[in-house]
C-alpha cells in the first residue's frame, strides 16, 4: 500500500466517526503506521496537525446542522465531542467568528472546512541533494522557544523569523563561546498536536561548556539570565539535505521544507527508510557572507 492511499484510510476512518470517538491509534492502523509517525506524516503531507482538522471539521458539521435543524446547542455539543456549552460556544466563535446561537440566524456567516482528499499526481524528476548519515551524539548549549501549529509551513517559518530577528544578542554571545563551530543548530523536538519545542543552539567544547554554566568563573547565571540550557541529541540517523551554497539561501530552505511531502512518499520509501521519533534539526553553516548553506537533518529508520 503506497503511502497516499493509506493516509486516505486513515482519513475517512475520522470522518465515519467525527461525531463519536476517533482512536488515534486506530486511525494509524488504516495507514499500517504508529499513531506517532502517522500524526507526524500527516502534517508533513496536509501543513495542519491532525487535531487541527479534526477540531475544524467537527465545528464545519455543527455549524451546518445548527444552521439546518431545530437540533438543541447542548446536544449539537455533545454530538461533537464537547463536554459543556461554554467550552463548545468559545471553539465555536473561534472558528466561526459568531456564537452557536447565531448561527440559526438569516446572514449568520459560516466557515467551512471540507473533507480532506488525498489525491495522487504524477511527481518526481526534481533532483536535489541527499545522503543518508549516521550522526554521533551530540550536546548542543541553546535557549529554547515554543512554537504552535505544525513544524511545517507558513506558521514555522513565521515564527522562526520573529525568534531569530528578536534573540541577536543570545546568538552573538553563542556563537563567540562557541568559537571555530560557527555552525547554528535549530532543533525541532517534543512534536503534540498543539505545538512544538524549537531550540536555537550552538556546539561547544566541553571545557566552554562546563564552564560557561560555573558562576564563579563567569559571573554570570547563563541559565537564569539567558535562559540557556544543554540539550542532548541521542546517535541517529539522518536523511540530509542541503541547500547549494550562496549568499542568501533562505528561500532554498524553505522549498526544502516545503518538499518534505515528496521525501517522506517518494525518496525515503524507496530508500527503505521512514521517519523515526527523535529531533530533528537545521544545521546553518555561516562562515562568511558568500559561503552560506542550510542542512535539515530528517531522522529516519528503516522500515
Amino acid at each position: 500500500m503506497d503511502w497516499i492511499s493509506g493516509m486516505q484510510k486513515a482519513i475517512d476512518y475520522i470522518e465515519d466517526n467525527l461525531d463519536g470517538t476517533i482512536d488515534y491509534e486506530k486511525a494509524a492502523a488504516q495507514s499500517f503506521s504508529s499513531s506517532y509517525h502517522f500524526q507526524r506524516v500527516f502534517s508533513i503531507l496536509c501543513g495542519f496537525t491532525l487535531g487541527e482538522y479534526i477540531r475544524a471539521r467537527r465545528l464545519t458539521l455543527a455549524g451546518a446542522e445548527l444552521a439546518t435543524s431545530d437540533a438543541r446547542v447542548i446536544d449539537v455539543a455533545l454530538k461533537y465531542g464537547y463536554d459543556s456549552p461554554d467550552s463548545f460556544a468559545k471553539a465555536f466563535r473561534k472558528f466561526h467568528g459568531i456564537l452557536p446561537s447565531q448561527a440559526r440566524h438569516d446572514g449568520g456567516k459560516l466557515r467551512s472546512c471540507s473533507r480532506l482528499v488525498l489525491k495522487s499526481s504524477l511527481e518526481g524528476g526534481k533532483c536535489m541533494d541527499q545522503r543518508i548519515e549516521k550522526k554521533p551524539r551530540m550536546t548542543l548549549t541553546g535557549y529554547k522557544a515554543h512554537f504552535t501549529g505544525a513544524p511545517y509551513g507558513r506558521d514555522r517559518e513565521r515564527q522562526e523569523e520573529a525568534l531569530f530577528v528578536t534573540t541577536r544578542g543570545k546568538q552573538w554571545f553563542l556563537r563567540g563561546a562557541a568559537g571555530k563551530n560557527t555552525d547554528a543548530y535549530c532543533v525541532i523536538s517534543n512534536i503534540t498536536e498543539e505545538g512544538y519545542d524549537y531550540y536555537y543552539c550552538h556546539l561547544l567544547d566541553e571545557w566552554e561548556r562546563n564552564n560557561l554554566y560555573d558562576r564563579q568563573v563567569t559571573g554570570v547565571d547563563f541559565v537564569g539570565e539567558l535562559g540557556l540550557e544543554n540539550i542532548v541529541i541521542p546517535e541517529t540517523t539522518y536523511a540530509i539535505f542541503e541547500t547549494s551554497d550562496g549568499n542568501d539561501p533562505i528561500h532554498e530552505y524553505f522549498r526544502l521544507l516545503n518538499a518534505r511531502a515528496s521525501i517522506l512518499t517518494e525518496w525515503l520509501p524507496e530508500m527503505g527508510f521512514q521517519l523515526k521519533n527523535a529531533p530533528e534539526l537545521a544545521v546553518y553553516h555561516w562562515p562568511s557572507r558568500s559561503e552560506r548553506r542550510i542542512q535539515i537533518w530528517m531522522p529516519v529508520e528503516r522500515t
